[in-house]
Order: structure tokens, then sequence, then C-alpha cells
């Protein structure tokens, strides 16, 4: 139900996405099917779990560029190395993201970039984070020092959707509402598309996300 957010991401970090791919925690398969329109080589969605598995297959079984596996990407044996690695709303579901990030460093080629989209602010933290499996929010600072500190080099990183942050707290930190898809579609229809104008202009000092362009140097 958010179409336009997810285009939103594609085309913030488009330009760092070549080659060989790998999608961890693909889902039913939404962003990759949009990772489908570029003019990468091949595809590689990893998703463990067993519900989603069978939506990812269908979603990609047309496009002869994708491979589907269901598995952890710190499990499966890949005979390859990656241009590009995405964790898009991914690595917050991750209790050890230090180790995940290790392996996705070990997975790419020299030069290759790592694609990071997370849920931000810890204060932001709520009941809901808690049922859809979030261990964490990051800072801009943590997940900054996190990926340094595996050896990557920063390419890119900002806060994300500065307008989310108060009917996130409202809604979900202090109501303790369940998400519904019909405010999710209406925020993506109304809200978005004038916030990606003004973001792609003025950097926001805060964020409900942290997107995050890093590489293998």
């Amino acid at each position: 139900f958010a179409v336009n957010y997810h285009r939103w991401i594609l085309d913030e970090i488009r330009y760092y996405i070549k080659g060989t791919v790998a999608e961890v925690g693909a889902g039913s398969g939404n962003f990759s099917s949009l990772l489908l329109e570029t003019d990468i080589d091949k595809l590689i969605a990893f998703e463990p779990s067993d519900n989603m598995y069978p939506l990812l297959q269908e979603t990609l079984k047309n496009d002869k560029r994708a491979k589907v596996i269901n598995n952890f990407f710190a499990n499966e044996e890949i005979n390859e190395l990656f241009d590009s690695i995405l964790y898009i709303n991914v690595l917050e579901h991750i209790e050890d993201d230090a180790q995940e990030l290790s392996y996705a460093y070990n997975a790419l080629v020299s030069g290759g970039h790592l694609l990071i989209f997370v849920p931000a602010l810890p204060w932001l933290y709520s009941d809901l984070d808690r049922q859809v499996g979030h261990f964490r929010r990051y800072t801009k600072k943590n997940i900054e020092r996190l990926v340094s500190n595996i050896g990557f080099s920063i390419a890119k990183i900002r806060y994300f959707d500065i307008a989310g942050i108060i009917p996130w707290y409202i809604n979900f930190t202090i109501l303790k509402n369940p998400i519904q898809k019909g405010s999710v579609s209406l925020y993506d229809n109304l809200i978005v598309p004038p916030m990606r104008i003004i973001e792609k202009f003025i950097t926001p000092p805060i964020g409900k996300n942290i997107l995050l362009v890093a590489s293998k140097k």
C-alpha cells in the first residue's frame, strides 16, 4: 500500500544499484518488482519466511533475471559476489546486525555498494515495532558507526520522511493503534509526493527513517 514511498526510496539509491544484486528479506516482492524495472543483470532475493516465500516466488516468476531463495542470507552458500546488497526495512529485524553486515561485506565485490533503509529515532519505538519484530530503531550516528566499524566507507546517509514522525508518534507510540491499509494508502498518496519534492531540495535534520549507502573499500 506504499508504492509511492517505495519508488521514492528506489530513486534515492538507484545510482548505486547495478550488476548482480542481492535483496535480503525481500518479503512478498513489492520492492523486488521495482528493482527489476531497473537495468540490473540479476536479482537474488532472500526470504526466510515460509509464509512470504511463495508470494515472492509468484511475484518474480516471470522475470528470468530473478532467483528466489527461501533462506537467511547468512546461511546460504553463494558462489558469486554481488555488486549491490540491499536491506530495505530489514536490518532492524536482525538481532545481531553487526554480524549480518559482516556477511554482506564479504559477499560484495571491491567497490560494491551496501544499501540500507531502516526505521529511525529510538523514542518512536512502539508496540507496533515490537509486534512486527523490530529489535531497534536507529539514529544516524549509531548506524553510521555500525557500518564504518565493519569496514565500509559511507557514501551517503540522511534522515528520510520528516513528515512521518508526528503521525507515527501519535498513532503508534502514544495511542498504540494498529496499522491500517487505508491510512497507509492515504499517507502514500497525499503526503509522500510533496514531501519527496521538498526533501529533494532540503535535507531534513531528522526523519522517521534513515537511508544509508556505503561502499566496500
